[in-house]
């Protein structure tokens, strides 16, 4: 065992512990899974992750770092707030990505690219496979998590690496009402092998998709193929979604503060069906006491950005 730099970072949050927390051990190197494995467990966080040195394949396409993602219960392909909090703890610990303004992130899913350029961080929502579902698991996963059909506008599977399933709801006061039936919705999420569920609603009076970013000063801001575009929001940052998330993280079935890679592939879904305008931001972690806040940009090439800050609550080592 050896002592490591060490941080725990609070993702998508400006203001420190009112975000989603994320374990950083900086220099992985030597440590086996299950080794990982253990860490991750102990810390007691929805993800921990380690960095280490990029396979020399990755690192001759533009790889800066490799990550491992690791829930207490399992190793993650991808997520959200770990790349995120990831990317964060690195610069601050001196990285220094191969291109000014842009970090590409290995990870198991292939390589992320996390945009500096606009202000606020943003990673390029990886490909999603989505596709329709079967109404009895609508109505199974709709009374595990107490929701009424009713008010449910729209469903999908969505894999972007996470297995997820994605409800649109019409009420906002519904959907912070949810109170899940936390073994039944376990069955439910095992038996179709998707990991989490999350419910939406989208602010009845959002601008109409498509609407935002498709001005000609917006398609300039937001130009060059989806790796050098910005994520930063041009205009009023209030949440116009409203978002709640239910996974199973290796324990029992809990709610996560902010999920990014939920938030990934539900903009991109909405979007592509109208249910959302192509620039918005997400509120997460309301019934949970903080204040997730997920800025979401669709660029002109049809990339879809996922945006948030992060702030460094813990720095130091940790023996491992």
């Amino acid at each position: 065992m050896q002592q490591r730099p060490f941080k725990q970072v609070d993702v998508f949050t400006a203001q420190a512990y009112l975000g989603n927390p994320l374990a950083v051990v900086l220099d992985g190197t030597g440590l086996s899974t299950e080794e990982m494995q253990h860490f991750s467990r102990w810390t007691n966080l929805s993800e921990t992750t380690f960095l280490l040195q990029p396979t020399p394949e990755a690192a001759a396409q533009g790889a800066d770092y490799q990550v491992r993602i690791f829930a207490p219960g399992y190793e993650m392909p991808f997520a959200g707030h770990p790349t995120l909090g990831s990317c964060h703890a690195w610069l601050e610990h001196g990285g220094v990505p191969q291109k000014p303004g842009l970090v590409v992130q290995q990870c198991k899913v292939g390589l992320i690219h996390i945009n500096q350029a606009g202000g606020r961080p943003a990673f390029a929502a990886p490909p999603l496979h989505r596709s329709e579902a079967t109404p009895e698991l609508v109505q199974a996963l709709a009374d595990a998590l107490g929701l009424p059909l009713a008010n449910i506008v729209a469903s999908q599977h969505l894999n972007n690496g996470p297995t997820h399933f994605g409800l649109l709801a019409n009420d906002h006061a519904v959907l912070l009402g949810l109170n899940p039936d936390a073994a039944k919705l376990n069955t439910v999420l095992s038996a179709a092998g998707i990991s989490g569920v999350g419910v939406a609603t989208v602010q009845a009076d959002a601008p109409a998709a498509g609407l935002i970013g498709r001005s000609n000063r917006e398609a300039r801001a937001f130009a060059g193929g989806g790796t050098a575009s910005t994520a930063q929001s041009s205009g009023n940052e209030e949440p116009t979604v409203e978002v709640r998330f239910f996974f199973d993280h290796g324990r029992a079935i809990g709610e996560d503060p902010v999920t990014g890679s939920f938030n990934a592939s539900l903009a991109q879904w909405l979007i592509a069906e109208g249910h959302a305008p192509a620039q918005y931001t997400a509120a997460q972690g309301t019934c949970l006491g903080v204040q997730g806040r997920v800025h979401i940009h669709q660029d002109a090439s049809g990339q879809v950005w996922v945006g948030g800050d992060a702030v460094t609550c813990i720095n130091g080592t940790v023996l491992l």
